[in-house]
Formats: C-alpha cells, structure tokens, sequence
C-alpha cells in the first residue's frame, strides 16, 4: 500500500509550511499540556511511557484499518534505529523532569540555547554548511537572552538547572542524530513513528525503575490510589494524544527542512503561547 502523505515537489512550499506549522503548534500546546499533567500526575517516565504506548499502539491499530500505512518491524531496522531512539528518550525523560522540578519559562529559556548548539553539532558531525552571519548573530543574542533569565530567576534550584543542563545536551544530540537517521535510513515517516515510540517504550521501564519511580508508583497504590482524579486522568491523555500528533508531524518536518530550523520552529510558537495571558494550563485548572 502506499504512504499516505506524499511529499509532491510542485507543493513542496506548501507541504512544508503545513508540517511546520503542524510541529509548531503541537510543541506549544504539549509543553504546557505535560507541564499541567505532571501537576495532577506526578510521574514523569511513566507518563513518558504512556505517551509512547499510544503512538506506537495508536499507529498499528489504525494501520490495521488502512487508515495509513508504516514500514513493517523489521530486526536489522530496529537495530540501526536503537541509538536514535535512547537519545530520543533521553530528552523526553529529561524534559519531563525538568518540567516538574522548573516552571515552564525556565524549561522554554533552555530550549532558546539548543539551536546554536545544533547548529555547530550539525556542521562538525553531518558536514552541513555554517548558518549565515545574521543566522548566527541572532542564535548569539538568544543566548545572551538565556543568560540573562538565569541571572535573574529568583526560582533557581540547582536539581532544576541540572535537569535543564542535562536536557539541553540531550536535544542537541537528538536533533542532529535523529536527522541524519530520517535522511538515511528510507522508512516512511509513520515508520519512524512507529519504530521510535516502540523501541522507546521497550527502554522506558529501565528509567522507570533507575528513577525510583516504580516504588513510589507502588508505595502510591498500597496507600490508596489517589492520583487518577478526572482532571488528571485528561490531562495525561491530552498529553498522550499531543505525543502521537507531534511524533508525526515531527518526523515528516525533519525530511523538509535543517536540524537548526527545525530545532527554532519548536521554540517559536512554544515562546509565543507560553507568553500569553490565558496558557492551556490555566485553563484546564479552571475547568
């Protein structure tokens, strides 16, 4: 069966301003929606799992009604694809984290610097050419912004700036490793879907227990399990269905354009909503 989005050279403009406004927003909105879930539901990797049982799972039942098409498992795939999809979850783990020990702004302010770092780890390692000087000037004055946050955050905590370092690093690596992996490897980009939700939910149990969650998790529903109140229970599948959005349209914008503005594209309309008066959280708590 063929893939059911194709990428059409006459539309080639408007099929990438579709899948880059599709990223941008889904990365604005799961921001704030993992931000408020991880209030009500207070385990980041098994939240991380579930966010990546649905896209995995979520891809292969609707594969099974032919309402799209992703490459078939394959061993020697999975195998090329593994490193890809711990760095993968690596930045997930990390972010989530930094999201329950840092409020939103600082986890947005850590995310400004990664452009300029992909953009110089694009170059040294995928051999891309060097953005243009005013490229570059304005990566620079990103930073000096960031700097500036830090300076000044009343709120600083050191295990939260340790978690935003750790981020930090991790999205970088991801960025380019992952892109190198979408230009290479020919799967379809519900094939990267699937193969990097599933293997990143074969590595989540792993985190799950080196965190110490699982105990608290059980030591939760030994006392009484009072974690899964309605308004918790939609924001995690608020933040599983965003997860799956935002896995596709991820993928698909990584074949289209850099690793460098596909890392600026996420942090574009995240800052912008995040900056608004009414955020999704606040919302959501109202409701």
């Amino acid at each position: 069966m063929p893939e059911i989005i194709r990428f059409n050279p006459n539309k080639q403009h408007y099929g990438t301003t579709t899948l880059i406004t599709g990223y941008a927003l889904c990365s604005s909105l799961l921001a704030v929606i993992n931000k408020f879930a991880i209030t009500k539901f207070n385990y980041p990797a098994l939240l991380t799992a579930l966010q990546c049982l649905t896209s995995s799972f979520g891809v292969w039942v609707l594969a099974k009604f032919n309402l799209l098409h992703h490459d078939p498992f394959k061993f020697s795939i999975a195998k090329k694809f593994f490193p890809a999809a711990i760095v993968f979850y690596l930045a997930i783990f990390a972010n989530t984290n930094l999201l329950r020990h840092a409020n939103v702004e600082t986890s947005i302010v850590f995310r400004s610097l990664t452009p300029l770092l992909v953009a110089v780890t694009d170059t040294a390692f995928r051999k891309q050419p060097y953005p243009a000087k005013l490229t570059f000037v304005s990566l620079f004055i990103i930073l000096g912004g960031a700097v500036g946050y830090v300076v000044t955050d009343k709120g600083f905590t050191l295990v939260a700036y340790l978690w935003a370092f750790v981020y930090s690093m991790t999205i970088t690596v991801e960025m380019v490793y992952v892109k190198h992996m979408v230009m290479n490897l020919g799967l379809n980009t519900w094939g990267f879907v699937f193969y990097n939700n599933l293997l990143s939910l074969m590595i989540a149990p792993f985190f799950w227990v080196l965190s110490g969650e699982c105990g608290e998790l059980f030591s939760s529903v030994s006392g009484g399990w009072d974690r899964l109140e309605p308004v918790a229970f939609v924001a995690v599948c608020l933040s599983c269905l965003f997860g799956l959005l935002i896995s596709f349209f991820g993928f698909a914008a990584r074949k289209a354009i850099s690793a460098t503005a596909f890392t600026v594209t996420g942090g574009v309309l995240y800052q912008q909503y995040i900056t608004s008066p009414k955020p999704v959280a606040s919302v959501l708590a109202r409701r």
